[in-house]
């Protein structure tokens, strides 16, 4: 049987609390006087566009083969919706996206960006009721501050971003991102 010989004054709870220490190094032992300051992490880049940054306007080709110009009038809410044809998670949010679109189409003007190529006979496979265009590329999406998919804009008069979401939303967010 193997037994711990431990140096007089120590007891068994110390001396988990020493390896601990040790373990952590002399910025810890010293009070971390000397040791150089760790770099605070890089800050992450937005995932969408936040309230009050203003959109501008664009031209995009529509999966239709037209080409359509895109921009914010006054007195429309414009919705975008942001997705790829291989995400998991865009393919769980365009029936919601539908849904939505089905219930407010006469109120609010709403446009699908597709940001990829999609695969043939991806437009047969998924049926998306609302119109939908292709990014017009990486600058286009890095100036509308979209990374990854989806990505829900709602959009007031003139560009302003009035909300937004990213990933997967609820139908109660999904709500509030779609009110009239």
């Amino acid at each position: 049987m193997l037994q711990r010989r431990l140096r007089p004054g120590l007891t068994g709870a110390t001396v988990p609390a020493l390896l601990v220490l040790l373990a952590l190094g002399p910025a810890v032992l010293s009070g971390g006087q000397g040791q150089a300051a760790s770099p605070a992490p890089a800050p992450t880049p937005p995932q969408a566009p936040v309230k009050g940054d203003v959109l501008a306007p664009f031209d995009a080709d529509g999966v239709d083969g037209s080409t359509y110009h895109v921009d914010y009038p006054k007195g429309t809410t414009t919705i975008l919706l942001f997705f790829l044809s291989g995400c998991p998670t865009c393919h769980k949010m365009l029936p919601e996206w539908g849904r939505m679109y089905a219930e407010r189409r006469g109120s609010l003007k709403i446009l699908g960006v597709l940001m990829d190529q999609e695969p043939p006979g991806f437009f047969t496979a998924t049926q998306i009721p609302f119109q939908v265009v292709r990014s017009p590329g990486r600058e286009f999406l890095k100036s509308y501050k979209v990374f990854r998919a989806p990505v829900t804009i709602r959009i007031g008069p003139g560009g302003k971003v009035e909300d937004s979401a990213v990933g997967l939303v609820d139908g109660i967010r999904l709500g509030e991102l779609f009110r009239p």
